[in-house]
């Protein structure tokens, strides 16, 4: 037969076998001694057993009562930390989060982010997967990642994405070139020259956001080197295969055989997209809102 004994009445027991004084226990429960009464009655029917034995000026535990005085306390003790468990995952301090990153953005603000919410969370597992702006947005699409950073996607299938930073785009010079000197520098300037530049399978928004630019300056560029990591886009301009358009922020790679010169009126545009809203994502997209801001 299952038992209809509840957590109210427990916490009630133990607080009377705790005080061992129906009176205290009852002040401790902020109630009156009757209704407490009524309640210990109440178990000890549903136990078949009394838990108290009462004499005049004394109460005291019957066998059958420090049995489940021991478990009573386990049993709310567990109780608790399930609550509290429950409390914490819902706040996001618990659980797990998997970012994706293009390589560019951890050159951002980004890694200070993920600094403080590592420090802020430490319960929650966080893994950070640095990929292409195609391929966070196949995971994304796929559920493989809870939180996505993506240039120049303000979606991904159904999901809308959030704009979170915009960076001004620089043109990328070997230093000797005979533009590197100028102190203003324009796209059309560049109309005449080779560009080294990323595969555009590996962020198709962000290619032809650049391609568009240069559209709009009159040309079309002309492609004599791809590579797929930004080092190596800066390094093949340093050896004189050509110039390249890039995020402000790859000007925190310092060549010295490299000048950066930021393009007036471009720039690029950096969303975050998070399908899921778990609780940790959503704490997490909450503290990189502040950092960006910052």
């Amino acid at each position: 037969m299952m038992s209809r004994i509840d957590l109210r009445q427990l916490r009630y027991f133990v607080a009377v076998a705790e005080e061992l004084h129906f009176g205290r226990a009852a002040a401790r429960l902020g109630m009156a001694q009757p209704p407490l009464t009524q309640q210990i009655q109440k178990l000890e029917r549903e136990l078949g057993y009394p838990v108290f034995s009462r004499r005049p000026r004394k109460t005291a535990l019957t066998d059958a009562g420090r049995v489940l005085l021991e478990d009573a306390r386990r049993i709310l003790r567990e109780c608790d930390e399930a609550v509290e468990h429950a409390r914490r995952a819902g706040r996001g301090e618990t659980g797990r989060i998997t970012l994706g990153t293009p390589p560019s953005v951890m050159l951002t603000r980004l890694p200070a982010a993920i600094r403080r919410y590592r420090e802020r969370y430490p319960g929650v597992q966080f893994t950070l997967r640095e990929l292409s702006t195609s391929a966070i947005a196949e995971a994304l699409a796929t559920e493989a990642l809870d939180v996505g950073l993506l240039r120049e996607m303000a979606s991904v299938g159904a999901f809308r994405a959030e704009s979170i930073l915009r960076e001004p785009i620089v043109a990328v010079l070997p230093r000797g070139h005979r533009l590197s000197r100028r102190s203003r520098l324009s796209l059309g300037h560049l109309a005449k020259e080779p560009f080294v530049l990323f595969p555009r399978r590996l962020g198709e928004a962000f290619y032809d956001r650049l391609h568009s630019y240069c559209l709009d300056a009159g040309f079309s560029p002309l492609i004599v080197q791809e590579a797929t990591q930004w080092q190596s886009v800066v390094t093949f301009v340093e050896t004189g295969l050509g110039v390249s358009l890039a995020p402000a922020c790859v000007e925190r790679f310092r060549w010295p055989g490299v000048v950066f010169r930021r393009l007036p009126g471009l720039s690029t545009t950096v969303f975050v997209c998070a399908p899921g809203a778990s609780a940790p994502a959503a704490a997490f997209l909450e503290l990189l809102r502040e950092e960006f801001r910052a």
